[in-house]
């Protein structure tokens, strides 16, 4: 797929301001830059219905940096997007045209097309969600039902962290009127019964970084990280005493984020028990990659994220240019993997060779970092420990991960299909010392307890002592015995 020239995104929030710059594949955009400033232009609306003068103020100062960043990178082509704080605002004409005045050409969003635009969004980074997304923002609460890889119904209520007023038991009682009202005059309640419930916004995504460091989670990755529904009410009395809390505790916290807390665990607490979610999704992405993922063509939507962001991984660091699709398809007669394992066998081979480039001692120990640490979507944590105990015997690391906590995030019978993958994958590197021919020319199958390598005659000398040492160890891990035909 063709790269994408950058883009800029500027996101013109209740709560925060911030500048995006994308560049790469349009399927899987890397975050080149990314600077948010906490303007809090939500701040006081409910009461004065106003944007307030310090707001208006931060706002634009922040603005103004990121018009001279944007022209100083030379970014061809920006949006900026305006949400509920500027379009419920009194004076949000005249702070727009201030906006107009540094060069931008900002676009003001309706609450539905926000909640669009956040389904979208999720559905770019999970593509297979079916449940309700909920964005979370400073002024407004958006939540759409998502399906079948679609946005089907979104509305948009005056719910945001900033705008509920102090969380108390009047504020408790007037939100969750709303919200009944809201999920059942809509239908998306009934629809989200029952369905993993989507949280998007940086207050929710705080709240997961706090339950990963409450429960010790090892893998302190919000995308895709889950909880019960009943986790925010458990949160409560750790929220409570973040002011006595060690700072090196809560390094994966922003200062900024914790006064939102209370109010996005009230939040989250009253839509969980109104939706009766089966479970609680976090997703990284939002309104901006929503809005990429809206410009693209059906064909680049139906393209698999992970799948993606892994082939333009292994392009970049690999030594010999993009083979790991043919690894693949050449270990794969060995493997009746289901689709939802066969994907994650593909991502693996495309990230074979990423760690060549490391002293050859710590190439296991790279390969696991880019498994587990990698800015990836459309995989969960136990997706990322398989690909990364994959990598760990494809680079020699050995048949177990050495973090038993990180490991237990998988199954054992998942966890020795990947170390399978990644000694099929390790013999496949030797065979052919990175050149697609050597591959094209020899085939690998299993039959009646033996894993058979067949090569050509007249060529029985590519299978060396090395190969048939690799070989043996795959056929002992899959409970066969190596053979070697020429044909």
């Amino acid at each position: 797929m063709a790269g994408r020239e950058p883009i800029a995104i500027v996101d013109i929030g209740s709560n925060s301001v911030r500048l995006v710059v994308y560049a790469g594949a349009p399927r899987t955009p890397s975050v080149v830059f990314n600077e948010k400033v906490l303007a809090g232009l939500g701040e006081g609306l409910a009461e004065t219905g106003e944007l307030s003068p310090r707001a208006w103020a931060r706002a634009i100062s922040a603005l103004r940096r990121f018009a001279i960043l944007i022209a100083q990178m030379k970014v061809p082509k920006t949006r900026v997007l305006a949400t509920a704080a500027v379009r419920d605002a009194s004076n949000g004409d005249a702070f727009l045209d201030e906006v107009r005045a540094l060069g931008f050409t900002p676009t003001v969003i309706s609450g539905r097309e926000e909640g669009v635009l956040a389904g979208e969004g999720v559905l770019s980074g999970i593509p297979d969600a079916d449940g309700v997304v909920g964005d979370l923002g400073g002024g407004s609460l958006e939540l759409a039902h998502v399906s079948g890889g679609k946005v089907h119904d979104s509305i948009s209520l005056p719910l945001g962290v900033l705008r509920i007023g102090a969380p108390n038991a009047k504020t408790a009682r007037k939100l969750r009127r709303v919200l009944h009202q809201a999920l059942d005059s809509s239908g998306i309640g009934a629809k989200g019964k029952g369905r993993p419930f989507y949280l998007v916004g940086g207050s929710w995504r705080a709240l997961a970084r706090l339950d990963i460091i409450a429960t010790g989670h090892p893998l302190p990755i919000t995308h895709q990280y889950r909880m019960s529904p009943g986790r925010p009410a458990e949160l409560l009395k750790m929220i409570r005493s973040l002011d006595q809390a060690d700072p090196k505790s809560m390094r994966m916290l922003t200062a900024s984020r914790i006064p939102t807390l209370p109010a996005a665990k009230l939040i989250l607490s009253a839509a969980a028990d109104e939706i009766q979610p089966s479970e609680l999704i976090v997703s990284s992405f939002g309104i901006r990659e929503g809005w990429l993922y809206h410009a693209l063509t059906p064909r680049q939507r139906r393209l698999d994220p992970l799948i993606e962001a892994t082939r333009d991984s292994g392009r970049g660091l690999s030594r010999f240019g993009e083979h790991g699709d043919l690894l693949d398809r050449w270990i794969s007669p060995l493997f009746d993997d289901p689709p939802h394992m066969a994907r994650l066998r593909l991502a693996a081979c495309l990230l074979a060779d990423v760690a060549w480039q490391a002293h050859p001692d710590f190439r296991a120990e790279r390969g696991v970092e880019m498994a587990l640490h990698g800015n990836w979507v459309g995989i969960d944590a136990p997706g990322r420990v398989m690909i990364a105990q994959a990598l760990f015997a494809n680079f020699g690391g050995g048949r177990e991960l050495p973090d038993k906590a990180v490991a237990k995030l998988c199954g054992k019978s998942a966890l020795e299909r990947a170390s399978q993958w990644g000694l099929a994958m390790r013999l496949g590197q030797r065979l052919c010392g990175g050149v697609a021919s050597a591959l094209e020319r020899c085939t690998l199958s299993c039959s009646e307890g033996v894993v058979r390598l067949t090569v050509r005659k007249g060529e029985e000398a590519i299978a060396g002592e090395t190969v048939q040492r690799r070989l043996s160890r795959l056929a002992a891990a899959l409970g066969a015995k190596p053979e070697v035909v020429a044909r």
